[in-house]
């Protein structure tokens, strides 16, 4: 199989676990539309955040934080993810209780610890904005709404598609576009088996996987909390307790801390964690580097970062 992953189709487009990231169809004007909702305070209960508070665009679509918090400084209990990229997820959330990025709106905006609000007050500050009513009343036949609303945001962040890494760039041909150390990253990454979960056009996010499966992950905690049990709380199965989503690696190298909980510090605990709980192996300090080497070739461009990619 690794052979098979390893050669070259005629076209120059090399056989690999991971694919290429191509871009979304999108609607430009809506685009625009959702990227002001998408930094608009007034989504939230007390007009203080907006959804680039826990997803921070130029710093590589998350916050940093453990775990984010929300309005009145009220703590949440999960990590943020990346929004980059995120229109290639299977669903929305660590859980997958959201099938669409439409439907993924709902929780931050009602969650306590997050923006809560409520639609009927969203709707009723933004049709107070003449030009947020000009804006919708052009793109929307219904004008401004709870659907008209989550859409042009939606639209947003199916725009967020972080193309040509230097990773792509090698698996349409360029063999020089990554170096002999990224190259051995690579190669331990599928050597280990982090592609049974992390490939495709995302490295991740279109599959559910259980946190721990050759050791207990959660051994070491005082309490689990509900949010803990993961995908469980979605289907009711006991085989979904601590399953979550297996998220994106394209923005990695950006993302510290890591996991649903955010125990993870760095890009190197994450691994050696990766390793011990999920391959049953101990990974050398020199097998993390090269793999980090790999990892951030992952990352591609797009104009909303700032940062080297």
């Amino acid at each position: 199989m690794t052979a098979a992953w390893a050669s070259s189709s005629g076209n120059g487009l090399r056989h690999e676990p991971i694919r290429p990231l191509n871009s979304i169809v999108v609607d430009a004007e809506k685009v625009a539309l959702g990227e002001r909702l998408f930094h608009e305070t007034r989504l939230s209960a007390d007009q203080s955040i907006s959804c680039a508070h826990c997803h921070i665009l130029s710093e590589g679509g998350a916050d940093g934080l453990p775990t984010s918090f929300g309005i009145g400084g009220n703590k949440g209990v999960m990590n943020s993810p990346t929004v980059y990229n995120a229109a290639l997820n299977i669903a929305q959330f660590w859980d997958g209780r959201a099938k669409t990025l439409e439907d993924q709106i709902d929780g931050p905006l009602h969650a306590e610890a997050e923006m809560g609000s409520n639609w009927p007050a969203v709707i009723t500050l933004l049709h107070a904005d003449k030009s947020y009513k000009t804006a919708f009343d052009k793109l929307y036949d219904e004008g401004i709404s709870e659907q008209s609303v989550k859409n042009a945001i939606a639209e947003f962040e199916r725009s967020l598609i972080t193309l040509n890494s230097r990773f792509d760039q090698y698996l349409l041909g360029d063999e020089r576009a990554i170096n002999d150390e990224e190259k051995k990253g690579y190669a331990l990454f599928k050597g280990f088996g982090c592609v049974a979960c992390h490939q495709g056009e995302n490295v991740g996010g279109n599959l559910y996987q259980s946190m721990g499966v050759m050791a207990d992950y959660f051994a070491s905690y005082d309490h689990e909390g509900k949010h803990d049990y993961g995908r469980f709380n979605v289907t009711g199965k006991v085989t979904d307790i601590h399953r979550f989503k297996v998220p994106s690696l394209r923005m990695v190298t950006l993302t510290a801390p890591y996991f649903h909980d955010g125990k993870a510090k760095t890009l190197e605990d994450a691994i050696r964690d990766m390793g011990k709980y999920q391959l049953g192996l101990s990974i050398s300090d020199a097998e993390i580097a090269s793999i980090i080497a790999f990892l951030a070739t992952l990352r591609g461009e797009h104009h909303k970062l700032d940062r080297g990619n």
